[in-house]
């Protein structure tokens, strides 16, 4: 099992020392960090005490290393949709079943609807599913890491035309995707 403490942590946006002071009873962020890097061992007191603190389901913070995580696959900036230079693990919001085809997107710049610090949840589909996902917003791979992001608004054969968000964009056409990701959950901090 692989322990997830820190990546928690890191999406939530808390340093050691929050997560120390949210234990009942508090801690230190020296026992914290120890405990996420497996220097200490991750028993199920810590385990409860820990999820309280990050306010997540105790079993969230252990994950089997042959599990297919969902994972942050691009982010959303002033340039467009960019791919991660590599891909890291989300935590997988309850409302959305499986983790099956799900990927995440972080908006880092706001975009028309979206704002920045939401995370876009979306799940992937092959080409059988393309004509029913028009006039939705999507994630689309494109040659060479890259990605197209925005309202399908057209498709034929062999290519798909993504219109990105915000006012005076100019449609992107890509030729042959191996897949779309249709949007399927917003996340917005309050």
């Amino acid at each position: 099992m692989i322990n997830r403490i820190r990546d928690i942590r890191r999406q939530k946006g808390l340093t050691l020392a929050d997560v120390a002071q949210r234990c009942a009873p508090p801690t230190t962020a020296q026992t914290i960090g120890r405990l996420e890097t497996g220097m200490r061992q991750l028993s199920l007191t810590w385990m409860n005490r820990i999820a309280a603190a990050l306010e997540v389901e105790p079993e969230l913070l252990v994950k089997s290393t042959d599990s297919a995580a969902p994972s942050y696959v691009a982010r959303l900036t002033a340039e467009g949709a960019e791919a991660l230079a590599a891909p890291r693990d989300a935590i997988l919001p309850a409302t959305l079943g499986g983790p099956d085809g799900l990927v995440a997107m972080s908006i880092e710049m706001g975009a028309g609807e979206y704002r920045a610090g939401d995370q876009l949840w979306l799940r992937q589909h092959g080409p059988q599913d393309y004509p029913r996902l028009l006039n939705r917003d999507v994630l689309v791979p494109r040659p060479g890491g890259r990605f197209a992001f925005g309202r399908l608004i057209d498709r034929d054969d062999q290519r798909v035309a993504v219109l990105a968000p915000g006012a005076g964009t100019r449609q992107v056409v890509v030729e042959s995707p191996a897949w779309i990701a249709v949007a399927e959950m917003l996340v917005r901090p309050l």
